[in-house]
């Protein structure tokens, strides 16, 4: 069994990053992997990842993220990512990474996604220059992870993200934010490339479990959804494959 510990939105803004150090402690002791799938800060500032870095430094086990929305707020997504990774975090965007676990090869594959909405109420590229950008960005996103996603040849796919590819786990937002909060277009490239897991965050007010149309279990690790540093995901390599296992079950909450 492979665990997959996975958290996204913890904000990390004035206060620091002091309330994750306890937490993480023991971490690989719970878990193999540890995701992060986005908004690891508050307002996007250099000094605020470069806080969570240095807890992130202390974590014994591969850490992979993905940006957040909030991360791209001050413009200087590019210096959140340089200090992330000198943490030692594995920062994706449209790309994938590779991990050996007790002879168990990982892959995973992130991006932060964009909105749009789901299927019956979705945008188009259609119109105003403005919303034609809008959709056009997201169409691209999804079809580079699509790419990154297909592309590996391990016994388990992950696909991380920080918008959600399906309604079900925004459940409890308002639907008007929904083409806000993340587009189907990521949920149609992970059925396709076929995935074990799906992992997001963004969608605070929403609930963790989902599954796309194809079967992949979706799980929205926004904090405070979990209410918890962290939630692990069992995944069974015993599946085929790059496939893997066709359910994602979470253990207890940590």
């Amino acid at each position: 069994m492979i665990r997959v510990a996975a958290v996204g939105d913890v904000h990390i803004g004035g206060e620091g990053a002091d309330r994750l150090v306890e937490p993480l402690a023991e971490l690989g002791e719970a878990a193999d992997l540890f995701l992060l799938a986005g908004d690891l800060t508050r307002c996007g500032a250099p000094s605020e990842a470069r806080m969570l870095a240095e807890v992130l430094g202390d974590v014994d086990i591969p850490v992979v993220a993905v940006l957040g929305n909030h991360d791209h707020h001050a413009g200087e997504e590019l210096a959140v990512v340089a200090e992330l990774e000198r943490g030692g975090v594995c920062v994706l965007e449209g790309d994938a990474a590779t991990f050996d676990v007790d002879g168990v090869s990982v892959g995973i594959a992130g991006t932060k996604g964009f909105g749009g909405g789901f299927t019956g109420a979705s945008g188009s590229e259609f119109g105003e220059v403005e919303m034609k950008d809008f959709l056009r960005h997201s169409r691209e996103v999804a079809e580079r992870f699509g790419v990154a996603l297909d592309g590996l040849s391990t016994d388990i796919r992950i696909a991380l993200t920080h918008y959600s590819p399906v309604r079900d786990t925004l459940r409890g937002e308002p639907p008007e934010i929904y083409p806000f909060l993340g587009t189907y277009l990521l949920a149609e490239v992970i059925d396709r490339a076929g995935a074990a897991l799906a992992v997001h965050g963004h969608a605070h007010r929403g609930r963790e479990h989902g599954l796309t149309d194809g079967g992949v279990p979706v799980r929205n690790v926004a904090e405070p959804v979990l209410m918890a540093p962290y939630r692990v995901y069992g995944l069974d390599p015993a599946g085929h494959g790059a496939g893997a296992s066709a359910e994602a079950a979470p253990t207890d909450a940590t």
